[in-house]
């Protein structure tokens, strides 16, 4: 009898070691939106789409008021949050899109270390889920980032099913309907064509499929189901060690395609462009409580740090995505395009229902994952900050006090509650000027304060000049 009492000690002994290393080692979930305005989900007080999964992380855990992002689009915003660095430092400025995912010289430099390759050189196993967008040749690829598995698609967007649309309501961009007339066009129920952005659908699948790996493959379902499948596929796989799981919806970024049981859901909204739009949030919320189910399924719910968040604000023109009470949107530097929803959890840790005021940023995913990692060291130009202290009550500090954006003449600070803005052409400064807005007392930014406030204008501006004379000059123009 004492060899299975021993074999039965030796078990529990390495269970209960196993407990142990995975409490100072927990899982890393980065949920990406693309393109989700800051006032489109219930928690932040929109109740028209119902969005309880995501609703649920911040319930759980904490709710940022004041998230930002590192660019007002796609490609940067990524760069920043897989770096960890404002990505302008490393000359990355601006999208790359269409052609260029294919030109050798566009993508994330091979110098900089994201967060992929600091948990993978620590043990951890990496995978992404979606879109990458930082480069589309072999040279910028997943892999070489740090990244051990990957399923999705290099460019800066995918149909969520392709030609002849079956199962989904298409909305697409046009110059010009059928007929050579302005508006919108129905060819039948499920198909529609619109000319409110004045341009035609990009040719988003050109020479972008999806691929597992470095193959392409054949994807029958639909896109947000597939990534969903796929995501929570990796979760079940790896739930025995730490790992790092990048999900990045092409969700609720265009082409609008509404699957039809979503389509159906939202029959009571009358205009067919802002039901596409729901019937595609609603199915990404889904899509996050599978996740999540499968999270808690594996017995790891606290011992793995979520995070949900978009890419950059919402481009209200093309989806109709509500930004408010912010102004502006996507591509621009006042606060719809910068700040985002941003919500983590980390359950018996993160103490739960928090909402949280201070100044965070995606910075601030690289820095938290890193420290609360056994024998992971972030980067030293890392910029972010380990929020944990901040909302255990350990730190009462601000994380961030000055935050910086700049994409061509296109130019933003945060430096306390004041910001500045300049919405000059995206190529060059050209001849626009600052504005100044409070944002404690503003926070749509409807007063500009330039000309009644001279010398704070020049005291931000100053330090707005400093820290741009730190960057460098961007690796290419769009």
């Amino acid at each position: 009898m004492k060899k299975p009492t021993v074999t039965l000690a030796l078990a529990l002994f390495s269970l209960s070691m196993g407990l142990a290393f995975s409490a100072d080692r927990p899982n890393i979930i980065v949920l990406l939106a693309d393109d989700l305005g800051y006032g489109e989900l219930g928690c932040q007080g929109n109740p028209e789409i119902p969005t309880p999964h995501i609703d649920s992380i911040a319930a759980n855990g904490v709710r940022f008021t004041n998230g930002y992002v590192a660019g007002p689009n796609c490609s940067p915003s990524r760069a920043g949050f897989l770096t960890g660095r404002t990505p302008t430092r490393f000359g990355y400025e601006f999208n790359p899109v269409g052609p260029l995912n294919e030109e050798p010289g566009y993508g994330l430099p091979a110098t900089e270390i994201t967060i992929a390759e600091t948990l993978q050189n620590a043990g951890y196993t990496t995978g992404l889920i979606g879109k990458w967008h930082q480069g589309g040749t072999a040279k910028f690829h997943p892999f070489r980032h740090g990244f051990d598995e990957f399923f999705g698609f290099t460019h800066e967007g995918h149909y969520f099913v392709p030609p002849p649309y079956d199962g989904v309501t298409t909305m697409l961009r046009r110059k010009s309907l059928p007929d050579g007339s302005k508006g919108r066009w129905s060819g039948d129920k499920k198909l529609h064509y619109t000319t409110h952005m004045r341009s035609n659908e990009p040719d988003y699948d050109a020479n972008n499929p999806i691929v597992r790996g470095g193959q392409p493959v054949v994807e029958t379902e639909y896109l947000t189901d597939a990534l969903t499948r796929e995501a929570v596929d990796f979760i079940d796989r790896h739930d025995d060690k730490p790992f790092f799981l990048y999900l990045a919806y092409n969700a609720v970024h265009s082409p609008l395609q509404g699957a039809d049981a979503y389509m159906e859901k939202f029959s009571h909204i009358e205009d067919i462009h802002r039901r596409i739009f729901a019937a595609m949030l609603a199915n990404m919320d889904d899509s996050v409580g599978s996740v999540m189910e499968q999270v808690r399924k594996s017995g790891l719910e606290e011992n793995t740090l979520v995070f949900f968040l978009s890419d950059n604000g919402g481009p209200t023109r093309e989806l109709t995505s509500s930004n408010l009470p912010l102004r502006g949107e996507k591509g621009g530097m006042y606060e719809g395009g910068l700040r985002v929803p941003f919500m983590g959890q980390w359950k018996g840790t993160i103490p739960a229902g928090q909402v949280y005021h201070k100044p965070v940023s995606t910075f601030d995913i690289y820095a938290t994952a890193a420290a609360n990692s056994k024998d992971v060291t972030a980067p030293k130009q890392v910029e972010g900050v380990d929020l944990i202290p901040f909302l255990t009550g350990e730190n009462e500090g601000t994380p961030h006090q000055t935050l910086y954006w700049r994409q061509g003449g296109r130019n933003g600070l945060r430096h306390g509650d004041m910001k500045l803005v300049r919405m000059g052409s995206q190529q060059s400064v050209g001849n626009a000027q600052w504005e100044l807005y409070d944002l404690s007392k503003d926070l749509s930014e409807e007063t500009n304060l330039a000309e009644t406030n001279p010398e704070r204008l020049a005291e931000l501006v100053a330090v707005w000049e400093k820290l741009n004379s730190e960057m460098s000059e961007s690796l290419w123009v769009r």
